[in-house]
């Protein structure tokens, strides 16, 4: 008697790789794309990585422990999100880069940490929303004037900020543009490798990109909504 083995195909958590294509077709090659891969399962980052993404975005640190050590030793991980300084050491010689360093006292916790040159982004508040993390743009600047932003440890890349959560295009186009304007300011102090504006997400990244964006972090947009 032999032994007949079904397999039922999981079609719940499956990306959109028409739309992934689509994106990547659009979008100019100086440009990063980031899949904003928190809270989707392995399965589904494996098939973003299989169509050739090598990016991730994870915002929570236990997760994306678990999904390292489950998948290709290439992806370039990206720690997204408000980080913790408690969580610095887990992060600081795990990831590709960290994106939202929001504060002095977060920079000298990861550089604390990090047992090799560590790459982060600068993240600057550009929205109208109070809730959202970052530096102030004159705080930024003092903050870096004063030295307290400088390690071996850490590579500054560049900054980060993420526009207010509205319909008003001109808004997020306004906001977008000061953010670049603050890079621009930055740029001729800091290093060579000073190269990158992280902005735009689902909603919002081809504006980001109309206005100077290198790099952009995509979740629904590939994932679907969770």
């Amino acid at each position: 008697m032999s032994l007949v083995i079904t397999t039922t195909l999981n079609t719940n958590h499956m990306i959109n790789v028409d739309a992934l294509n689509s994106i990547r077709a659009e979008i100019p090659e100086y440009v990063c794309l980031v899949a904003v891969s928190k809270t989707k399962p392995v399965s589904d980052i494996q098939q973003a990585y299989n169509e050739g993404v090598r990016d991730f975005g994870e915002n929570r640190v236990q997760e994306l422990i678990e999904k390292v050590g489950q998948l290709p030793e290439d992806i370039r991980w990206h720690a997204i999100g408000h980080l913790q300084t408690n969580k610095a050491k887990q992060v600081a010689n795990l990831v590709h880069l960290v994106h939202a360093v929001d504060s002095s006292r977060l920079f000298n916790a990861l550089a604390k940490c990090a047992n090799r040159p560590l790459d982060v982004l600068l993240q600057v508040h550009i929205a109208s929303e109070s809730s959202k993390h970052g530096f102030g743009s004159k705080e930024l600047f003092d903050t870096l004037d004063s030295g307290l932003l400088a390690s071996p440890s850490i590579n500054i890349r560049g900054i980060m900020g993420m526009a207010t959560f509205t319909d008003d295009e001109l808004q997020i186009a306004r906001e977008f543009s000061n953010l670049r304007k603050v890079f621009e300011k930055i740029k001729p102090s800091m290093s060579d490798e000073f190269d990158t504006i992280s902005m735009g997400m689902s909603g919002d990244w081809k504006i980001a990109i109309d206005e100077g964006s290198t790099m952009i972090r995509l979740g629904s947009a590939i994932f679907g909504h969770r």
